[in-house]
């Protein structure tokens, strides 16, 4: 019965129309919209992977062995499976023209490739014509760099090459991963006698294969692994072609989930003030229909009612704009990812979208309505909701607890990042609680200001505003500051990345990073360098790589999950002693001329994070022998020099008889350093360097990519405060009509009322911004130390900027709506207030 009535009441009340929602409605749509949008984009490209898994891969399934070619043994095997194989190497090697040098990936290839999609040459070519008679095609950025054209010459190692042609398209290159150097693509079997694919060289195999239709792929996965458990292969399948793409895919997405989680909390707030500001005018409304006898349970869900029905709209708005703005803008998009992508209606990410949506709304609305039940008859005349108690009933207390903990476990359920979801979650919250505080604090030091403005008419009028009761200040506050204090976090963690990458590393890291170097090299480089009064220091040590396959006797993912150390091949360095740098924190390293049952000395920071001891066991895969070594050691690797640094050292009879190269780091001027490498390159035409600086410039690319996209996030984020200081602007307006008549009445001119006007918004701004720099400083530096584990420096440049934001979008929503108080009439305002 209470329901029905309240219904009834509810479709009267919303008879009157949206008035006062809009901003309500705004926030809502806004925060939806943008969680389904990027839910609908991440869809878009992990079905566009899923469907083109197979060309993105090269193949149906993969085979890849490090540091060797598949045995005879193994190649019958995948023979057997297959309809067809395509055997491809990949490695980095020196692209040569005369004294110019560029790093490139090289991927050599046989006469089958490529199995699926097709290469697009300049000029047009079939790529098998492109790599005859020791013919190349290259991508267009390393050409460009090495000045070549079709028809010039290169070497890689001692062979040389003619550029055919120019890569427009490789059909496989998102499979490929994460390269430091441009393509250059030519026939294996031309590689022979070039050095680069000798016994130690660091290369890769990969057997491409289709198989017949209807293959069970996960079946043929468990055949593969079972027959070649140990000989370290890697089986990969078209239902993960591109696996580095889409795991940073899904992390990058979840990242600007929980900033939009951010941008809902905004817009939670102005959905709160908004129904606060409705309710409040509702206030004689609620006292008549006490008097006629409604109980508060009705009443309550009269409104109750009303709002859930204006938040179903709002979300649905939000889940049509999240749908819609992917398939607007779908050909731009699609043109700026260099992977497929399909564009459609994806209901799981609208559905999330709109989960959040109505916890979010439920969440900021539960409160305001709940005062309602404070209305009494007796209060008719007088603003019940202004002298209402601070906090509701118990159980509205309880039903708020038990939402935010609904809402936080849905976010850590749809990211699938329960670390950065309660990150989020608790910097969002302290947030709030720093900014209620503050808004607190800024609207008391206005009070105490106040009697101290004598003689200064225009800050004395400010400052009674802003520490008035009927002042927004929190609204202003909490909204912007929001918004403010996101943009503040990304703003600092942005700038500490940068400067890690400008300026830190290039003071510490070596000038050069050399791979490949043979055994019998070794003596005569290391001559060469120390030679040279510009090299302040050389580091060398031996190298192999290999697969963790094992821990104890355990599959190692299943000990170490996900763990970058087990996903993929590491490298391992063997050691008769340490040198002077490393630092061991536990154990003991073995004797100098130990021969005994192999032992392992293991990075700390990782063994911490997988869960070692001293005494584990360690099986790891090098050129299909399985070694087991027992950790003895753990000791302290900083991988952030750019130096060497490995993860596992073993003592050197354990890895006796292994085909092995040496790596190399040297630090010299940056005046020496092109002699340095036209020096080793021709006298070593095998060896691989790679320019830190150039390396470097990789990663500030992609991190470059990454912030973009993270900043578009946050910036939605503050148009929602911004939205919400609108809707703090229009609810004090009739405030401001009333203050301006009274200060007209007194004698103010218009002019000094403005500036009265703009003054109390600079103020409510700039504190709302040296609030949000505060919480964003701490959030930035939260996220450098304990998540990204980098140095933290304040970025004064983007601090100031936030500062300056939070004054001018204040302004601007306070002048916005500060024409009509000043041209409203003084008695018309004043009888009718009367």
């Amino acid at each position: 019965m209470s329901l029905a009535i309240a219904a009834r009441l509810a479709r009267r009340e919303l008879r009157g129309g949206l008035h006062g929602f809009r901003i309500f409605l705004a926030c809502l749509a806004l925060g939806v919209a943008a969680i389904a949008g990027v839910g609908s984009v991440r869809s878009a490209i992990q079905a566009g992977l899923s469907d083109q898994g197979a060309v993105l891969l090269g193949g149906d399934a993969q085979a890849e062995f490090t540091y060797r070619f598949a045995s005879d043994e193994e190649r019958a095997w995948l023979q057997s499976v297959a309809t067809q194989v395509s055997e491809i190497t990949d490695f980095r090697s020196m692209a040569v023209v005369g004294d110019e040098r560029a790093l490139t990936q090289v991927k050599s290839v046989d006469d089958a490739y490529p199995l699926l999609g097709q290469m697009i040459l300049d000029p047009p070519m079939p790529l098998a014509e492109a790599l005859n008679d020791s013919g190349a095609v290259m991508a267009p950025v390393l050409a460009d760099r090495l000045g070549l054209s079709p028809g010039d010459s290169f070497k890689l190692g001692t062979r040389e090459f003619t550029l055919s042609a120019i890569i427009v398209t490789e059909p496989d290159d998102a499979g490929d991963g994460f390269g430091l150097g441009p393509r250059t693509l030519v026939k294996t079997t031309d590689l022979d006698g070039s050095g680069l694919l000798a016994p130690g060289s660091l290369f890769e195999s990969e057997y491409r294969l289709t198989v017949p239709a209807g293959t069970d792929m996960q079946a043929l996965r468990a055949e593969a692994e079972a027959r070649y458990q140990g000989s370290g292969i890697r089986w990969r399948d078209a239902s993960n072609g591109a696996p580095g793409i889409a795991r940073f895919v899904d992390r990058l997405a979840n990242f600007l989930v929980l900033v939009g989680l951010s941008g809902l909390a905004v817009g939670g707030i102005g959905v709160s003030a908004a129904v606060r500001a409705y309710l409040a005018r509702k206030t004689s409304v609620i006292a008549t229909l006490r008097t006629l006898g409604a109980s508060r349970r009705v009443i309550f869900l009269t409104y109750f009612l009303q709002v859930g029905f204006l938040s179903l709209v709002g979300i649905a708005i939000g889940i049509v704009l999240g749908a819609a703005i992917p398939l607007l803008f779908a050909p731009i998009i699609a043109g700026a990812l260099p992977i497929p992508v399909i564009f459609t209606l994806y209901p799981g990410p609208l559905g999330e979208a709109a989960i959040y949506g109505v916890l979010t709304a439920l969440l900021f609305t539960l409160w305001p309505l709940a005062r309602t039940e404070d209305v009494r008859a007796a209060t008719l005349f007088r603003d019940a909701l202004d002298s209402a108690r601070a906090l509701p009933a118990t159980r509205f207390v309880v039903a708020t607890v038990v939402l935010l903990a609904l809402l936080v476990g849905v976010a850590v359920l749809f990211s699938g990042s329960p670390r950065i979801t309660l990150w989020t979650t608790g910097g969002i919250l302290g947030a709030l609680i720093i900014l209620t505080v503050a808004a607190s604090g800024i609207r008391a030091l206005a009070r105490k200001a106040t009697p101290a403005a004598r003689g200064k008419p225009v800050l004395r009028w400010a400052l009674g505003a802003i520490g008035g009761p009927r002042e927004t200040a929190a609204s202003v506050v909490l909204s912007l500051g929001l918004g403010l204090s996101v943009l503040a976090a990304i703003g600092q963690i942005d700038g500490n990345l940068r400067a890690a990458i400008d300026r830190d590393l290039p003071e510490i890291a070596p000038s050069y990073f050399f791979v490949d170097i043979q055994p019998d090299q070794i003596e005569g480089y290391r001559q060469r360098l120390a030679d040279d009064p510009a090299v302040s220091r050389v580091d060398t040590a031996p190298m192999l790589r290999g697969v963790i396959t094992r821990i104890n006797g355990v599959n190692a993912r299943e000990v170490a999950g996900d763990h970058w150390v087990v996903r993929g091949d590491r490298g391992i360095t063997y050691a008769a002693q340490p040198d002077e740098r490393t630092i061991i924190t536990d154990g003991a390293w073995w004797p100098e001329n130990y021969d005994g049952p192999p032992q392992i000395s293991f990075a700390r920071e990782e063994a911490e994070e997988i869960g070692l001891n001293l005494g584990d066991e360690i099986t790891f895969n090098v050129l299909g022998r399985d070694i087991t070594a027992t950790i003895t050691s753990f000791r302290d690797v900083d991988f952030s020099t750019a130096g060497i640094g490995f993860v596992m050292t073993l003592n050197p009879a354990a890895l006796q008889g292994a085909p092995h190269t040496w790596i190399s780091t040297v630090y010299a001027e940056p005046q020496a350093e092109a002699q340095i490498l036209r020096d080793l390159a021709s006298q070593y035409p095998n060896i691989t360097a790679i320019r830190v600086r150039d390396a470097i410039d990789r990663v500030a690319e992609l991190l470059e990519g990454i912030g973009v996209a993270i900043r578009w996030g946050a910036a939605a984020t503050l148009l929602t405060g911004f939205l919400v200081l609108i809707g703090a602007a229009s609810a004090g307006s009739g405030a401001r009509t009333y203050e301006a008549a009274v200060l007209k009445t007194l004698g103010a001119s218009r002019a000094r009322i403005l500036q009265s006007f703009a003054l109390r918004s600079v103020l409510l701004g700039a504190g709302a911004g040296i609030v949000a720099l505060g919480a964003g400083i701490l959030g930035g530096w939260a996220v450098s130390h304990f998540i990204m584990e980098t140095g933290f420096a304040v970025q004064w440049s983007s601090a100031f900027g936030i500062i300056l934001g939070g004054i001018v979008a204040t302004l601007l929503a306070g002048l916005g709506f500060a024409w009509k108080p000043l041209s409203a009439r003084p008695a018309g305002v004043l009888r009718a207030r009367e």
